[in-house]
């Protein structure tokens, strides 16, 4: 018998670990997914403007353009836990239960 609890309580334990794995990799791909595009598109426009001569006009389009990529990042990352929270839940409703079967 107590190798039966001792699964049990392992499976839980595992279980709670890897909501938490989850929301922790999430956590670094929205991270990624803003910093990233913001930060690649200020770096370009302010080499493009040291190194190639051009003028502080692209450094502004950059910092514009890096702004934009970042909320659509930010946003399409939002979109997904959306649909994925909405899918645990009707996943949740779906679930037949004994009493409720034909």
């Amino acid at each position: 018998m107590s190798s039966l609890l001792c699964v049990a309580v392992f499976y839980a334990e595992t279980e709670i670990i890897m909501k938490d794995v989850n929301l922790l990799i999430w956590l670094m791909q929205l991270g990624i997914s803003v910093a990233v595009p913001l930060a690649g598109f200020i770096l370009l426009s302010v080499w493009l403007h040291n190194a190639r001569g051009w003028g502080s006009w692209v450094v502004i389009v950059g910092i514009v353009l890096g702004i934009l990529s970042a909320v659509s990042g930010l946003r399409s990352s939002l979109d997904y836990l959306s649909k994925a929270s909405k899918s645990k839940d009707e996943d949740e409703q779906n679930v037949i239960s004994f009493n409720e079967h034909e």
